[in-house]
């Protein structure tokens, strides 16, 4: 049985963990790195990075994740995709250099200048009950995907902008999918995870 981790040392873990039971995969908080053992795949929420890089390096959990990634599917959201990318602008920071993007910290403003906007879906991610209807996107502080490497695909673009790419078994997204109603991108995901089984 795949069971999905979540790290929940900030952010908002909680809606992921109801968007997964919607879909009905099985999955379970992370909130240290012993946690890891056992899942298939990983899912790094929204919140804030540079704080999410305090607590996973006083608690010598970043370099597990990062393991961790490099042999099984990861999910960043928001922040967890600003985690996810190779590098990272406005300011630099440390990240787990994983997926081949730069990335642009909060390039669509601040917190009061989020916004619900309406992506172009790859015809991949138009799957399930939604199928064929627009996929919103919830926009909260968040990055732009300024660059990235040719092993990249984009599935999700917003003004041009890619907002959802996959690289091989690692998944990104700008833009927050577990707070809407629509599952598209949590069953991507944990088509990714069966696939990688």
């Amino acid at each position: 049985m795949s069971v999905i981790g979540i790290l929940a040392i900030q952010g908002d873990f909680e809606a992921h963990s109801k968007a997964l039971e919607h879909i009905g995969a099985h999955w379970r908080f992370v909130k240290k790195a012993s946690d890891l053992a056992g899942l298939s795949g990983l899912i790094l929420p929204g919140g804030e990075s540079t704080t999410f890089l305090k607590i996973l390096q006083a608690e010598a959990f970043f370099e597990a994740i990062r393991q961790f990634g490099d042999s099984h599917p990861v999910f960043g959201t928001c922040a967890g995709a600003i985690l996810l990318a190779e590098k990272v602008e406005n300011p630099p920071q440390l990240s787990l250099g994983l997926l081949h993007m730069t990335v642009r910290r909060n390039a669509y403003g601040r917190q009061l200048s989020s916004s619900v906007r309406v992506l172009d879906v790859a015809p991949e991610i138009q799957t399930g009950s939604e199928a064929g209807t627009p996929l919103e996107a919830i926009l909260i502080r968040a990055p732009v995907i300024v660059e990235a490497a040719s092993q990249v695909r984009t599935l999700a673009r917003l003004d041009g902008h890619p907002v959802l790419v996959r690289q091989r078994s690692l998944l990104a997204a700008t833009f927050h999918p577990e707070l809407t109603s629509d599952t598209r991108v949590h069953r991507y995901f944990s088509q990714m995870i069966s696939e990688n089984s």
